[in-house]
């Protein structure tokens, strides 16, 4: 695989604090540009990494992302923060259980099914399904990713999760049947361990692009906290 075609790089010099922007899956890159010309603005340096989402399973999905930011993880003097959107949270999680930085900061999560998505489980055997989201499309199950939690159930770095209450997806938030952001619940977002947990009146599509979660992951790169009302229960 050539990864200089597959993972995209900012070319500056390493210094200070680094983010790794991990999209979800099906997406690009394009979905986090928002977040990361805020972080770049606030003084990071930032990986906006795009990564073959469709094409392996969630591990193999780690090892890739891993080589590619290997060399920036060895020159950052400071952090190396993690910020991933829907799978790009749980690709997250086996980064840091596979191959975890010695200097590993904070870890934002958006929308990420840390158990499952009701919408995956109902869609699993359609060839569509399989055929547009691949071999992480079926590992986004909740029997799935109830296995993974008993496998891997600590949490022991700062972790702040962000959830959605909105939907652009009557059929989803349907088949969900409570509170979500119309691909994932509220619940299936929360994690044992979680530093805090904020909802937000936000999609899930577009959670990455919205201002007030953009303020409240910046926030919580840098005081472990967000200004509203998270909660870590």
């Amino acid at each position: 695989m050539d990864l200089k075609r597959t993972l995209t790089r900012q070319k500056t010099p390493i210094n200070g604090e680094i983010v790794i922007l991990l999209h979800g899956i099906g997406a690009t890159p394009r979905s986090m540009r928002p977040l990361e010309g805020f972080l770049r603005a606030e003084g990071y340096l930032v990986r906006n990494l795009a990564y073959p989402s469709t094409k392996h399973r969630l591990d193999t999905l780690a090892g890739i992302v891993i080589e590619a930011i290997r060399d920036d993880i060895r020159e950052t003097a400071g952090p190396v923060h993690f910020v991933g959107h829907s799978m790009g949270g749980l690709v997250t999680r086996a980064i840091i259980k596979r191959d975890r930085p010695a200097k590993l900061g904070r870890v934002v999560m958006l929308g990420t099914p840390n158990h499952g998505s009701e919408v995956a489980d109902l869609l699993k055997n359609l060839t569509a399904f399989k055929r547009i989201y691949g071999p992480a499309g079926q590992q986004l199950l909740t029997s799935t990713l109830a296995d993974v939690q008993r496998q891997d159930p600590t949490i022991d770095f700062e972790l702040g999760i962000i959830a959605g209450t909105r939907t652009i997806d009557p059929f989803g938030s349907y088949v969900i049947g409570k509170p979500s952001d119309g691909r994932v619940s509220v619940e299936s977002t929360k994690l044992p361990g979680m530093s805090a947990h904020l909802i937000l009146p936000v999609t899930h599509t577009f959670m990455p692009r919205n201002r007030l979660v953009i303020r409240e992951v910046a926030r919580f790169l840098k005081t472990g906290k967000f200004e509203a009302l998270g909660t870590p229960n």
